[in-house]
């Protein structure tokens, strides 16, 4: 039927998009509520969720594929997701880790899986799978930050001869006071260029704790594709931080990782229109 009036043809009626659906492949809507109690469920953000047991822990991260050590955004914490009292109330910093549970995190990386900084410098604990991803952008850092800076090309070019080594043995074999290699340290290990792992070292009738420092292709030698794009693989990071996380603001996401000058403001678009990402209100999830 021909609907009119006056002279003015009506249109047919569209229904409007409604804020915070996000519409599968299959024509069904998903709830950006329902996709964040998901993730409350996944990332077991609620008390009855707590992980109880160091193999329950394990079982999160390999589910996960990058953790956090604590909660600072949308990717998963593992010190969130023990929901215990803080070794000590009321306190900053280390006190506010979990009380008998903190060691589970270096815990972990003994398992073999890498500790990384490439979270703004903070603690991230990566799976082999999300390693694969982090080795385009952590070979080409090397290479970036060992033509741009003498002192990281010394300190890089020693660790390719002597092979890993702890803190001290830095110290005493550049000739380094503790202020300037931490002073060096820090931004190759932001970039992840130098991966930093715990150890023990014998003291008396104890032990010290100190660091060891690699180089990134020592700590994971892979096989250095050469033709891998470092824009490309930040990408697929973020594809992966977005599946650990569930769902997650979509203005935070430029926010995880150092490397800004691998961003562009078509990256989110580009998984999105590759059907990668989708986005639901504000935030992405990944479809199902």
């Amino acid at each position: 039927m021909d609907r009119r009036i006056g002279s003015r043809r009506l249109r047919p009626l569209r229904p409007r998009p409604v804020a915070g659906i996000c519409e599968r492949d299959d024509g069904t809507v998903e709830l950006l509520a329902e996709l964040l109690q998901r993730r409350a469920f996944e990332c077991r953000l609620s008390p009855d969720r707590a992980l109880q047991t160091f193999a329950e822990a394990e079982t999160f991260v390999r589910d996960r594929g990058l953790v956090t050590r604590t909660a600072d955004c949308a990717l998963p914490s593992l010190y969130e997701a023990c929901h215990e009292d803080p070794y000590r109330p009321g306190g900053r910093g280390f006190a506010t880790w979990p009380a008998t549970k903190w060691p589970w995190f270096g815990g972990l990386a003994g398992r073999g899986w890498l500790v990384t900084a490439v979270h703004r410098g903070k603690n991230l604990l990566v799976t082999e799978e999300v390693v694969r991803l982090l080795d385009p952008i952590c070979r080409a850092e090397t290479t970036r930050m060992r033509a741009a800076d003498p002192g990281w090309r010394r300190l890089l070019d020693h660790l390719a001869a002597t092979g890993p080594s702890s803190a001290d043995d830095l110290r005493t074999e550049l000739r380094l006071k503790r202020q300037e290699l931490n002073a060096l340290l820090a931004p190759l290990e932001r970039c992840g260029v130098i991966i930093s792992r715990s150890i023990q070292v014998p003291a008396g009738e104890g032990h010290l704790h100190s660091s060891e420092l690699a180089r990134w292709d020592q700590a994971y030698p892979g096989h250095g594709d050469a033709d891998s794009d470092p824009t490309r693989a930040l990408a697929d990071l973020v594809a992966a931080g977005v599946r650990a996380a569930v769902v997650a603001p979509e203005r935070e996401l430029r926010r995880w990782f150092s490397w800004q000058w691998y961003w562009t403001g078509t990256l989110v678009d580009s998984l999105v229109r590759d059907g990668r990402l989708r986005r639901a209100d504000g935030h992405v999830t990944v479809p199902p």
